[in-house]
């Protein structure tokens, strides 16, 4: 007659846990990759932008004061951010318009247009900017049949939003297109056999699901023309209080050896991105919240 050994619940209950602690990861552990994080973070964002802030302690606060908030400087953040946002509010709907285009339909040529929607990113933005003024100028192919009905689009606001609107459609769609394939099309089938009409469909439906990545497309965008230089100067015309831009406006500065003012310039416009960033994070966290999704 044969006795079965008894076994330890605690030894049993251990072993899992031994062989855990046992098991090899493929990277290094929490301390030591957190290390890195912090030290590469500190090397590539945090200490240029530490020095920044430091610069503008050269000026006092009447000097910062009047470096940031004279009129032409002025003009040139409303310039900046106003036409920032127009274009991404332009590319979140014509964004999700090609994304929903190219996950949901076939057509010949599918992956050619799919490639060149990563265009913007590959292309230097000085090329971008020469080919749009080449394009839109009164001389130019398209521009020179529209001066005539009265339509500039180049060398003025108009030029710049349509740069914008170039360099930051690639961030919309590359947001928004993998969602989209991700999502489940049996809802959209359930809705239809209930009599949803396709509007219905949309807004309950599809829209829950793929807001987050709209609104992180926007905000990717946004934040992608606050910044941009190579490509807005050629199209501007660079006019003082017209169609000046903020970048231009520190490239002068320095040009000028006005390095403090330049710097005081530039933590404005750190700040105020920083803030509209923060805003647009909340809104999509509050939005995972509300469709019960993990934060």
């Amino acid at each position: 007659m044969a006795f079965a050994s008894p076994v330890s619940p605690s030894l049993g209950a251990t072993a899992p846990a031994r062989r855990g602690r046992g098991a090899k990861r493929v990277l290094p552990g929490f301390g030591l990759t957190l290390g890195y994080t912090l030290f590469y973070l500190s090397i590539i964002v945090l200490i240029p932008l530490s020095a920044l802030i430091f610069k503008t302690f050269e000026l006092t606060w009447e000097q910062f004061w009047e470096a940031v908030s004279a009129p032409r400087v002025v003009a040139s953040y409303k310039l900046t951010f106003g036409a920032s946002f127009l274009a991404a509010v332009v590319n979140l709907v014509f964004g999700l318009l090609i994304a929903w285009v190219l996950v949901r339909y076939k057509f010949p040529g599918k992956k050619i247009v799919d490639a060149l929607v990563d265009l913007p990113f590959a292309l230097p933005t000085a090329v971008a900017g020469i080919s749009l003024t080449a394009l839109l100028a009164g001389n130019g192919w398209v521009g020179q049949y529209l001066e005539p009905l009265g339509i500039q689009l180049a060398f003025n606001p108009n030029g710049i939003v349509i740069a914008l609107i170039f360099i930051g459609l690639p961030f919309v769609v590359r947001t928004v297109q993998p969602v989209l394939e991700d999502s489940e099309k049996e809802l959209e089938e359930a809705a239809t056999s209930l009599g949803a009409s396709r509007w219905q469909i949309f807004y309950k439906v599809i829209l829950p699901s793929i807001l987050p990545a709209l609104i992180t497309g926007f905000a990717m965008a946004f934040a992608r023309a606050v910044g941009e230089y190579g490509s807005v100067i050629f199209i501007a015309g660079n006019m003082p209080m017209i169609s000046e831009i903020t970048p231009l406006i520190i490239i002068g500065k320095l040009e000028q050896y006005d390095y403090a003012g330049a710097t005081a310039v530039a933590v404005v416009m750190l700040l105020i991105s920083f803030v509209l960033l923060l805003v647009i994070n909340a809104l999509q966290a509050w939005q995972r919240r509300h469709a019960g999704a993990p934060v």
